[in-house]
């Protein structure tokens, strides 16, 4: 028997007679299918950004909505995009780099899992085009396989200029707010587009730092203000520092990103990990960081000691990590223990002031 109100039931038949060509009301007790649903993840190519983001396991980047990877020059923006494009691929889909750099490198794509004889690569100028591809994928997508799982990078969207732009004359007014203008229809439309389609929409953008700000957020960055408004997903990425070799080589830096708004989980949420010149994202690294940090691992001077599923004790230092996860079983053990620890539970429960510190600092800076 039904708990629901007779009132919104009428109301939901009501609306959707009247909509005829396609359902608008619906009921959100998980017994049928809406557009808030989010059938399909995209790793990141890390296991804490991914909770982070879904706040579930096996998440990521969700398919059918738009995400925004920001950060300074450096910071691991396209990396992030090509780890993304990787695990589409993994998953039987397919990889699409719209590229307004001219500045990838097929063997770093190839190093970090990349099928690069099979992702397609796009290289665009302008907004308007970089737009106009999208939408002509969709449509094919929707005309030969809805199923297939596709991933979109656009990288970047600092680098694209308008048609207004590269036709203007610098000292001409107007061609500055151009890009504002499109991306504003564009994203309207864009984002209705890829809703309930196995597409995800990724964008890669620049922080530009701005001018005489003293309070406040400091960052903005390209574009106006449509796509941080119209993504789901904003992630900003920070350099914390470079990782040298035992020659005092640079091989690598460990990279800072927080989610500074999330539709798809709690937002302010970050995660931290190695990323690598030569392969990517070290994804194993961070979990045994985060392990120590969470106690799910003792450890003495170089060694680590770890009890199993079995209740079996596992010794091992840092450079054996990787060994111990070969097995299939202890590895799914280390990854259920992390999302147990990370995975934030909705709680009805409220906390009193006494429960709580306010730090006077923005999470995004």
């Amino acid at each position: 028997m039904s708990n629901r109100d007779e009132l919104a039931e009428v109301l939901a038949s009501e609306l959707n007679k009247q909509f005829k060509s396609h359902q608008v009301a619906y009921f959100l007790d998980g017994k049928q299918e809406t557009p808030t649903d989010v059938t399909d993840w995209v790793s990141t190519g890390s296991t804490l950004l991914d909770l982070a983001i879904s706040n579930k396991p096996n998440g990521g980047f969700a398919a059918g909505r738009i995400a925004e990877i920001n950060g300074l020059e450096g910071s691991g923006k396209s990396l992030i995009g090509a780890h993304a494009l990787a695990s589409t691929q993994k998953k039987g889909g397919l990889a699409v780099y719209i590229d307004t750099e001219s500045a990838v490198s097929a063997e770093f794509l190839q190093a970090i899992g990349v099928d690069t004889d099979n992702m397609l690569y796009v290289h665009l100028e302008t907004v308007e085009d970089i737009f106009d591809t999208i939408e002509t994928i969709i449509t094919k997508i929707r005309e030969s396989d809805k199923d297939k799982l596709v991933t979109i990078l656009v990288d970047s969207l600092a680098a694209a200029s308008t048609k207004v732009e590269m036709d203007a004359d610098f000292d001409k007014d107007g061609w500055a707010t151009s890009k504002a203008i499109v991306l504003s229809k564009a994203m309207r439309k864009i984002t209705q587009l890829i809703a309930r389609q196995k597409v995800c929409l990724i964008f890669t953008n620049q922080l530009r730092q701005k001018l005489g700000v003293m309070f406040g957020d400091p960052w903005t960055t390209s574009g106006g203000k449509a796509l941080p408004f119209h993504a789901s997903t904003r992630i900003r990425l920070k350099n914390m520092g470079q990782i040298k070799d035992t020659k005092k080589n640079t091989v690598g830096i460990k990279i800072k990103a927080q989610v500074i708004k999330n539709r798809l989980g709690p937002p302010l949420r970050s995660a931290e990990f190695p990323l690598f010149f030569d392969k990517g994202i070290d994804d194993f690294a961070s979990w045994l960081s985060v392990m120590k940090d969470h106690n799910l691992v003792k450890q003495a001077g170089a060694w680590y000691t770890l009890v199993d599923q079995n209740n079996k004790e596992h010794k091992f230092q840092s450079k054996d990590f990787g060994a111990l996860l070969s097995d299939v079983d202890t590895q799914e053990y280390i990854y259920d223990s992390i999302c147990k620890k990370i995975i934030l539970k909705y709680d009805s429960g409220q906390l009193g002031i006494d429960d709580v510190t306010t730090e006077d600092e923005f999470a995004n800076e």
